[in-house]
């Protein structure tokens, strides 16, 4: 069931469209938590190690299909706001079209560069080999992650965040039931992990797209809606791709905390790989408020309600700080119990140096949960270009940290480098939001006969030339509300 963030209360829409994302975001990490234990219980920790060593690279090229196929629902969010269906067609099929030829370019690269960049990075000579293994099967299995993630965006854009919940659930379950036929009845070993989060994510994939196609009629697509003109293509490319690279350029700056981590010995670099695990699955409200903040301020931006997302991103800001302390709370309360079920025999040393970095994690929570709203709120307006820019001050303060606080302090100062990276981030997007938004909404007011402030005036019967602003801010906006769906410029 598709549904329509342009009308209702946004504080009431959004919790409700965050809900079925925060569930499915935890399965998902659950399921990668389980591959994380199967590994460290029954193979060993080394390859615990080594399967963690790969979260940087991973995120390279993961994280940029996932930046990607979220990049091009936006414009598929934007029409749907706007509610020109034969559009809404045109972008799901130009997304296919795009993701086919992206996925064979992704994957030759990315397999073909997995060996440099894990030498580049010092991985420990004796867990290098697992984390090849590990991650090289993920990238020959990489177009059932592109498409998932662009079923799952499509449907978030048309308003739908319950079916992804419920495909993924899924893909969680065959995920484990694969580890445990794979590892433990094959003795794959850790490639055996990564042929079971491919098979999973694929057979969800084919789930999503057979029932998007069945259940939604305006995602119907045939031949002819992939015959578009190439400005409609780049206009994809043109929000997708800046979303894309400013995931690929924060874990850039993870590749280098994971190079000044390596050089720590494979005993910090397991206890880091644990406390990742528990400091991603406590993230993960976060994450999935920014995923429907992005889908609400798209379809309010096609359907021309500017007030109404400034409104909707402040009550965001709320829900994300009250997530930003409840996550603190889980990963003081958890840390230790969480580091044992992962590592097996895990040492007092081990358990210390997860409950540091955990701790020093969820302290910032707040910063991260802000660069969570705003960035997907441009996203959502459009403006990926910049969210990018914000990419690169993550990179920069997070490689200064991992670089420099590691030299002096060690460890200590490995936990300090992603929240230098998010208070850094903050700054940039929120100058950015409150400039954009500031300008988007002026320039609404300002346009003709559709300009809310006559509308107020014309309404009460008082005539007025629309530079006179005497009412109230909620009339204003309800005027605004009702101007044409036609896009701002940029």
């Amino acid at each position: 069931m598709t549904k329509d963030l342009t009308v209702g209360k946004p504080f009431k829409s959004i919790l409700f469209f965050t809900l079925p994302i925060f569930i499915g975001n935890v399965f998902q990490q659950l399921y990668s938590m389980i591959d994380a234990v199967i590994v460290g219980q029954t193979i060993s920790d080394e390859a615990l190690a080594g399967v963690g060593a790969t979260g940087a690279i991973s995120f390279l090229i993961i994280g940029f299909v996932q930046g990607l196929t979220a990049g091009f629902a936006v414009k598929t969010s934007q029409l749907y706001g706007a509610q020109d269906e034969e559009g809404i067609r045109r972008s799901i099929a130009s997304s296919i079209a795009l993701s086919a030829v992206l996925t064979v370019a992704l994957t030759f690269v990315s397999v073909f560069t997995t060996m440099p960049l894990l030498r580049l990075m010092q991985t420990p000579e004796d867990i290098i080999g697992f984390s090849y293994d590990y991650i090289v099967t993920i990238y020959w299995g990489l177009a059932a992650s592109v498409f998932y993630n662009l079923a799952s965006s499509v449907l978030r854009a048309l308003g739908d965040s319950k079916t992804p919940l419920v495909f993924l659930i899924v893909a969680a379950l065959l995920n484990i039931g694969f580890d445990f036929l794979f590892i433990l009845g094959f003795g794959t070993g850790v490639e055996g992990a990564g042929w079971a989060t491919v098979l999973s994510q694929a057979l969800s994939a084919i789930g999503c797209f057979v029932y998007m196609f069945v259940r939604f009629p305006v995602c119907r697509v045939k031949a002819k809606h992939f015959l578009n003109k190439p400005l409609f293509y780049l206009q994809h490319l043109a929000i997708g791709v800046p979303m894309a690279l400013q995931y690929s350029i924060t874990a850039i700056g993870m590749m280098v905390q994971q190079t000044a981590l390596n050089k720590l010995g494979t005993q910090v670099v397991t206890a880091y790989t644990a406390a990742s695990k528990v400091d991603n699955l406590a993230q993960q409200s976060m994450s999935a408020l920014g995923t429907a903040v992005a889908t609400y301020c798209g379809q309010n931006y096609g359907a021309g309600k500017f007030h109404r997302i400034r409104k909707g991103v402040t009550e965001s800001m709320i829900m994300g700080a009250v997530c930003a302390v409840a996550s603190l709370v889980f990963v003081v309360a958890c840390a230790k119990p969480l580091t044992m079920l992962f590592v097996k025999d895990a040492s007092e040393e081990i358990i210390s140096l997860s409950k540091e970095f955990l701790l020093w994690q969820g302290v910032f929570y707040v910063a991260l949960a802000a660069i969570f709203v705003y960035r997907n709120a441009l996203q959502g307006i459009g403006r990926s270009a910049l969210t990018m820019l914000a990419g690169a001050t993550e990179l920069l303060m997070r490689s200064l940290a991992a670089i420099f606080l590691a030299k002096w302090f060690g460890f200590t100062g490995i936990c300090f480098s992603s929240p230098s990276a998010w208070v850094g981030a903050d700054v940039f997007l929120l100058i950015a939001y409150f400039v954009i938004m500031h300008r988007v909404i002026k320039k609404a007011m300002r346009s003709g006969s559709d300009n809310p402030i006559k509308l107020v005036y014309e309404k009460k019967g008082v005539p007025n030339d629309g530079k006179v602003t005497p009412v109230a801010d909620e009339e204003v906006s309800a005027a605004a509300e009702r101007m044409t769906t036609e896009r701002v410029a940029q």
